[in-house]
C-alpha cells in the first residue's frame, strides 16, 4: 500500500469501531484498504490504503468522522520518519503562552493576551504586535521572567517526542517568537539539540520596552527549517515542524510533515497535518512509531 492513514486520539479515546468506520469511508472513496494496525492500543492506529486520489479519501475520512474526537491524518507509507524536528514553543510545547504569563506580574494579561490571540490568527502583523505587547512591559522587574520559568507547564506528550526522535537519530530544534530565557529553559527541560527565539532588553534590572532586532518570527522560522536541513544534509521533506499560530504556516507549508497542533482555525485548514485531540505523542504516531517505541525520559 502507498498510502496510510493515522488516527489518533486521547488515551483510550479510540474505539475499534472507529477503525471499521475509517475503513469503510476509504473503500466509499475508492480506496483500496489493508489490515489495520494498532500504534497504541486504544489511541492511535494506521490503516494502510491505496486510491487514485488519496487527498480526496482523506477528505471523505475527516468529513464522516468530523463529530468524532479523533485525529485523522493521512502520508505516504515512505519516508514517514523523519530526521528534523522544528518546534515551536508557546501553546505548542507548553500550554499557553510566556509573553502573556509575563503580562500577568504586570496587571495588563487580558490586554496583552487578546493581542497575543490576533497575533496567533494572523489579525495583526507578527513583528509589530511583538513590539507594541513588549512596550506595555517596560518597567516590569526582570526578576519576573525567572517566576514565569518556574511555573511553565509542558504540554503532554513533549518530553516523549523529542526523546523519541533523538534515540532514532533525529535532531531537535526549538524555534519560537517568544524569548531566550524561556526557550533556553525550555531546551534544557525537554532535551532539544538547540533554540533560537528573541531578545528581550533589560537595563538596571527592569524591562526597557524594547526587544532584540531582527525579531525572529515567520520568515525566520522558515529560514531556521532550511538551514537546519542544510546542514544536516537533509530535503526538506526529512523534516517534521508543528507549531499552532500563523507566524508557524510558513514552516508547516514546506516541511515534510507540517502539524498544526490545536493550532488557529486558519492555521488547521492551512496545514497538512493537524492534531486536535492527541497530546504530542500524536506527532510520534504520524511518523509511525509504536507505543513501545516512545522513549519516556528519566
Amino acid at each position: 500500500m502507498q498510502q496510510v492513514l493515522t488516527l489518533c486520539a486521547a488515551p483510550g479515546a479510540l474505539a475499534a469501531d472507529t477503525l471499521v468506520t475509517a475503513a469503510r469511508l476509504l473503500a466509499e472513496a475508492d480506496a483500496r484498504t489493508g489490515d489495520p494496525r494498532w500504534l497504541a492500543r486504544e489511541e492511535a492506529a494506521d490503516i494502510p490504503f491505496d486510491a487514485d486520489r488519496p487527498v480526496d479519501a482523506l477528505a471523505r475520512v475527516r468529513a464522516g468522522l468530523e463529530t468524532v474526537p479523533v485525529d485523522v491524518n493521512g502520508a505516504p507509507s515512505e519516508g514517514r520518519r523523519k530526521r528534523l524536528l522544528i518546534a515551536d514553543m508557546d501553546s505548542t510545547i507548553i500550554l499557553g503562552e510566556s509573553l502573556d504569563e509575563l503580562a500577568e506580574f504586570a496587571g495588563i494579561r487580558e490586554q496583552i493576551a487578546a493581542i497575543t490571540a490576533r497575533a496567533m490568527r494572523g489579525e495583526l502583523d507578527f513583528e509589530g504586535a511583538l513590539r507594541e505587547r513588549v512596550g506595555m512591559l517596560k518597567g516590569l522587574p526582570a526578576s519576573t521572567i525567572d517566576t514565569v520559568i518556574d511555573g511553565l507547564q509542558l504540554t503532554p506528550g513533549a518530553t516523549e517526542l523529542v526523546a523519541t526522535m533523538k534515540a532514532a537519530g533525529a535532531y531537535c530544534a526549538l524555534v519560537s517568537g517568544g524569548f531566550k530565557p524561556m526557550t533556553g529553559a525550555i531546551r534544557q527541560r525537554v532535551g532539544f539539540d538547540e533554540d533560537r527565539s528573541n531578545i528581550l532588553h533589560v537595563a538596571d534590572g527592569a524591562l526597557t520596552g524594547t526587544v532584540g532586532e531582527p525579531i525572529l518570527g515567520r520568515d525566520a522560522k522558515l529560514a531556521t527549517l532550511k538551514e537546519l536541513c542544510a546542514k544536516h544534509g537533509l530535503g526538506l521533506d526529512a523534516a517534521i515542524a508543528v507549531g499552532d499560530g500563523a507566524n508557524d504556516l510558513a514552516m508547516l507549508e514546506v516541511a515534510g510533515m507540517g502539524v498544526a497542533f490545536r493550532a488557529k482555525p486558519a492555521v488547521r485548514d492551512a496545514a497538512g497535518f493537524r492534531i486536535e485531540h492527541s497530546d504530542l505523542r500524536g506527532l510520534l504516531y504520524l511518523q509511525g512509531y509504536t507505543e513501545t517505541d516512545i522513549v519516556s525520559p528519566g
